[in-house]
């Protein structure tokens, strides 16, 4: 895959990029709690706002996906998202950070977030043939999941010897890596099928969703995986670390467990073409729920990190899966708009999750909250796997697509 200059160049730079995200997922929750007075709720206020951006503004970043270049919206979402990383570690590092302002920061970085991922999701299948797809959305989850192996490593390291606010100023530079490489990139260019209205657009990439029972099923089950087990595992996982675990070293030997089951799932996403991919994607997010309780479940660090390992084989092939199958069955020229609606669908109600999980938590108390996570999600992700236009999923030959939808 990598002999295609343009994959190769995407490649690098994300590799880059998606090691600095990995290291904010175990710096930024201890950067909060280092800010006098936060606490969880100051936590999951600062994670919210930065998810309520990306929900905000995810729909205006996929139809300016489809309208203007995509590496143009992609490099300045870059620019912006240094900045914004950089501004927060400025305040860490001079010791004026706040709740509010680390807030205002991550508001900022999710709504660059917002425009940039629609993009690069539909700039994949410019840069390789239909038949290289999977492999090519393989390979870039490999080179995430093996970041959430040595991220949270590192971030651990980062966090303890040199603090929070050193480990955003890392990310910080990774934007600027992944901006460079942006800037040598080369994509074909698509014909235009949008320019008229905003919302006539928005129909548009809305029609290309609903059509599809398959999708808009699956987005129902991302919706509670990111409202319910996403919140439990990100507040109370670092949380219960700080309180019984010893605090960011355990975190993240446990979030580098995730990695390690990551990296085999997608190995085995570049070699394993199922024959029904609806039931994996759906399953493997099933068995993902798990990770609500196995985050706050009172055992060993080392028994918490291998069972985290078994969920990341599962939701690397799950999101693997996922993408290819859009890439594979929706119009190119929709592609920015419908991942929009995935994005979407996924974080609407992940803000309401962050700031409700720590009083939900405190009254019901920790593991009992996980569990209902887990066992409410788990339920609908089972739901979802055996709809009709799940279930029906099949494999998309070579140069076929899936114009007027499937399993409707």
């Amino acid at each position: 895959m990598l002999r295609h200059r343009g994959f190769a160049l995407l490649f690098a730079g994300q590799a880059v990029s998606l090691l600095g995200d990995r290291i904010v997922m175990v710096a930024m929750p201890f950067a909060v709690l280092s800010v006098r007075g936060a606490g969880v709720r100051g936590v999951g206020i600062v994670l919210g706002a930065t998810t309520l951006a990306v929900a905000l503004f995810v729909l205006v970043g996929g139809v300016v996906g489809d309208r203007l270049p995509r590496r143009t919206t992609m490099l300045a979402s870059d620019v912006v998202r240094m900045v914004a990383q950089g501004a927060s570690a400025v305040l860490l590092l001079s010791d004026h950070a706040s709740v509010p302002r680390l807030a205002v920061c991550g508001a900022v970085y999710g709504a660059a977030e917002a425009f940039f991922r629609p993009a690069a999701l539909a700039v994949v299948p410019q840069l390789v043939a239909p038949e290289e797809l999977q492999s090519a959305n393989a390979l870039l989850s490999l080179s995430a999941s093996v970041s959430l192996v040595v991220g949270p490593a590192v971030a651990g390291v980062l966090v303890a010897v040199l603090g929070p606010g050193t480990a955003l100023a890392v990310d910080a530079l990774t934007f600027a890596v992944s901006a460079l490489t942006l800037l040598f990139l080369h994509v074909p260019p698509l014909p235009v099928t949008v320019g008229g209205a905003f919302l006539s657009e928005l129909a548009g990439g809305w029609r290309e969703v609903s059509s599809r029972s398959w999708v808009w099923a699956t987005l129902f089950a991302f919706s509670a995986y990111h409202a319910l087990v996403l919140p439990a595992l990100f507040v109370l996982g670092p949380l219960y670390a700080e309180q019984h675990r010893g605090g960011a070293g355990a975190w993240g030997i446990i979030s580098a467990g995730f990695g390690v089951g990551a990296v085999a799932g997608s190995v085995a996403a570049l070699h394993w073409r199922p024959s029904r991919p609806g039931l994996v994607i759906g399953g493997s997010l099933a068995v993902a729920s798990a990770q609500a309780l196995i985050g706050v479940a009172p055992l060993p660090t080392l028994v918490v990190a291998v069972l985290e390992a078994g969920t990341g084989v599962f939701v690397s092939l799950c999101f693997t899966l996922w993408e290819t199958a859009l890439g594979e069955r929706v119009p190119a020229g929709a592609q920015s708009r419908v991942s929009s609606f995935d994005y979407l669908a996924s974080l609407v109600l992940m803000p309401l999750g962050y700031v409700l999980i720590g009083p939900v938590a405190h009254a019901a108390g920790t593991v009992p909250t996980g569990i209902t996570a887990t066992i409410v999600t788990a339920a609908v992700c089972v739901a979802v796997t055996f709809s009709a236009g799940v279930r029906g999923l099949r494999p998309v030959a070579s140069g076929q697509g899936d114009e007027v939808g499937q399993g409707v």
